[in-house]
């Protein structure tokens, strides 16, 4: 009778141990069902389940195994599994599975167990944990860490809608983020990646440094911020806005320009996209005077922007059509998936305010990016306390992965 039998193997980790368990089991004619291994500062956890065929001799077999894992000092148990707790799994390899990645400064293990603890309680089965972060130093300056972690998870969310706002409430209380997403094949098969400007990219809303230069600061920036709420309709206060520009000198443009700061991570975001043949879109509200220079130095694709319209050196305080407003912003997505022979699953979107939901809903991987709580709430997946590079995290990309 054939028998079933977990192995799993503990120790030093060291080289040649698989070949030498494996060649042990080769020479009972044992079958693999199933196998795993992680090494953990150098401690390794491996797991083996087997079928051990009616013609040869279980409990010779698993003491061959014994001997050899003894001569490699390592520790070994042996757990028999019945065959219909096989079966049982075998059928259970169907259900959906999901991702839940965890983003944060410093990884802990209160973040840890407020995660699991609420994939548990909807009914989400952990199958794997994996760091994809690289190693950190303990001296790390707090502002300057990074660590991710990604949890494969099997099942159907009893609530989904509960769920996202259990995550999204203990991000908030911890201060990292929760993204939870579907494990599809169009998770690492990404190739379109279109992104705001302001506030996105770089760290500034341009209309507002235009508007300190032409005195009309405060008043600016009062309609800026409520229309990044969601509280005004973003053509009317663009118009409104652009218009107390009027008069502006030309000059002032590359002065402000030249002190646009990018915002952090973008450039190895960027870097890293283009390494893994993407193609990278500005779509954005702001003006094209400004994403050409990001552009430039990004290496990026396509521009959609405002023109900013100048006459004999003075800004006319006039909207130039097709102003690039929320519709507009998803309809250019639409339009360059097209163009790119791809599908709307394969695209990244990436903003912060609320003229960019439309995209961010449509989009294969909608992210809200240190965004107003509004926007937070409605788009997938969200990142407040990593830089743009936290995106790639969301791909299930390793830092060991990158470039050098």
């Amino acid at each position: 009778m054939r028998e079933i039998v977990l192995i799993n193997i503990t120790g030093e980790d060291r080289p040649g141990l698989t070949a030498a368990i494996t060649g042990v089991l080769a020479q009972g004619g044992v079958n693999i069902l199933d196998i795993g291994q992680a090494v953990i500062h150098d401690t390794l956890s491996f797991g083996i389940l087997v079928e051990i065929p009616a013609s040869a001799q279980a409990s010779a077999v698993l003491k061959d195994v014994l001997f050899t894992a003894y001569e490699l000092d390592q520790q070994v148990r042996f757990t028999p599994v019945p065959e219909a707790d096989y079966q049982e799994w075998v059928g259970g390899q169907g259900k959906a599975r999901h991702i839940v990645t965890l983003l944060t400064r410093k990884v802990t293990a209160e973040q840890l167990h407020r995660v699991s603890s609420i994939t548990a309680k909807y009914g989400l089965n952990i199958d794997h944990i994996d760091r994809l972060s690289g190693r950190m130093p303990l001296d790390t300056p707090a502002e300057l860490g990074k660590g991710c972690i990604e949890f494969s998870v099997r099942g159907e969310a009893a609530d989904p809608v509960a769920l996202r706002a259990e995550f999204l409430s203990v991000a908030q209380e911890l201060s990292v983020d929760i993204a939870f997403q579907q494990d599809t094949i169009f998770r690492r098969n990404r190739r379109l990646a279109v992104f705001d400007m302001d506030s996105t990219l770089i760290e500034a809303e341009v209309i507002d440094e235009l508007a300190k230069a032409a005195g009309v600061g405060e008043q600016v920036i009062e309609i800026t911020e409520r229309a990044m709420r969601g509280e005004l309709d973003f053509r009317a206060s663009f118009k409104e806005r652009l218009a107390l520009l009027k008069g502006l000198s030309e000059d002032v443009l590359e002065e402000i320009g030249a002190g646009l700061r990018l915002t952090e991570g973008a450039e190895t975001l960027f870097a890293e996209l283009k390494r893994l043949g993407f193609k990278t879109a500005i779509l954005s509200g702001g003006f094209t005077y400004f994403a050409h220079q990001l552009q430039r130095k990004l290496g990026i694709d396509y521009v959609f922007a405002n023109e900013l319209a100048i006459v004999d050196g003075k800004v006319t305080g006039v909207a130039v059509e097709p102003i690039v407003d929320a519709q507009r912003k998803a309809d250019l997505l639409r339009q360059l998936t097209e163009r790119e022979g791809l599908r709307l699953e394969q695209t990244i979107a990436v903003g912060d305010g609320a003229n960019d939901l439309p995209m961010l809903a449509i989009a294969g991987l909608g992210v809200a990016f240190r965004a107003k709580p509004l926007v937070k709430q409605s788009a997938k997946q969200a990142i407040s306390t990593l830089g743009l590079d936290g995106i790639l995290y969301l791909l299930g990309h390793r830092d060991r992965e990158g470039s050098d």
